[in-house]
């Protein structure tokens, strides 16, 4: 594909993605035809150092909607490899006029890193921020509150980083967050409590409709009486075990035999 149909490709790609609602299976047509002509123009495997601002700027700007594109389709190993690519673009070609989107782009990568207790790296990643964007961007400063909150267990600060998102993209990786830490109060409150209130368990969980409550307690195993609007929780120690004493028996019994041939 030549330089020229690779930015009106792009074009394309770029007026249907910022439309109040894209078609984003067409998207995803438009970033698989242009990954390829990006590989064969050589701007993805940087072999050879390419040196027109224009054409590079195309093709970040390219890989930059692929990365939102794939946080909306709900594609995690997709956006990590569009954001390892995308970070040749912010490191290396720093001749290319800024992107609005960078820091955007940085602090959801942060976030996704979080969502799947990759501490290490997200520290790492921490350290190759400018100082300056570290301590003052808001798109950068909400994953690290998070991460604070996160270690001192305020969960509730989590839950309400939501309604002061950046973008709405980010969204999806607290809904991540809150699954696991759901999960994590929900195993907690099994060994402390044998049950406890609907109504509870739901602000315990921060649920806000009974039928979210409904479905986790489904997925839990938990089993709800619609009367008492409690929860009862599985307990280990409901379980019986079988012991096979006679067989127990035997066994002994014929141990203590050949220990008298032995003697």
């Amino acid at each position: 594909m030549a330089v020229s149909e690779v930015k009106h490709l792009a074009q394309a790609l770029s007026a249907e993605y910022n439309t109040p609602n894209p078609d984003l299976a067409k998207c995803g047509q438009y970033l698989q035809q242009l990954k390829i002509a990006l590989i064969e123009l050589q701007y993805l495997t940087h072999e050879d150092r390419h040196s027109n601002i224009e054409e590079l700027t195309v093709a970040r700007d390219v890989l930059e909607i692929g990365a939102q594109w794939s946080v909306r389709t709900k594609d995690i190993p997709s956006f990590e490899r569009y954001m390892a690519q995308l970070q040749t673009y912010y490191n290396d070609y720093t001749e290319l006029p800024a992107s609005p989107l960078k820091y955007n782009l940085i602090g959801l990568n942060l976030l996704c890193l979080l969502s799947q207790n990759r501490i290490s790296d997200f520290h790492t990643a921490l350290e190759m921020i400018d100082p300056e964007q570290l301590h003052s961007n808001p798109a950068i400063q909400h994953p690290i509150k998070l991460e604070q909150s996160l270690m001192e267990g305020s969960y509730n600060r989590v839950w309400s980083s939501r309604s002061d998102v950046p973008s709405k993209e980010y969204l999806f990786f607290i809904d991540i967050l809150m699954d696991t830490i759901r999960n994590e109060i929900a195993s907690c409150s099994e060994k402390a409590y044998t049950s406890l209130p609907l109504k509870d368990a739901g602000t315990l969980l921060f649920f806000t409709n009974m039928e979210d409550i409904l479905n986790f307690a489904k997925e839990r195993n938990w089993k709800v009486n619609p009367v008492e609007q409690k929860a009862y929780f599985h307990s280990d120690a409901d379980e019986k075990t079988s012991i096979p004493a006679e067989q127990i028996i035997k066994q002994t019994m014929f141990y203590a035999r050949d220990m008298d041939r032995i003697v």
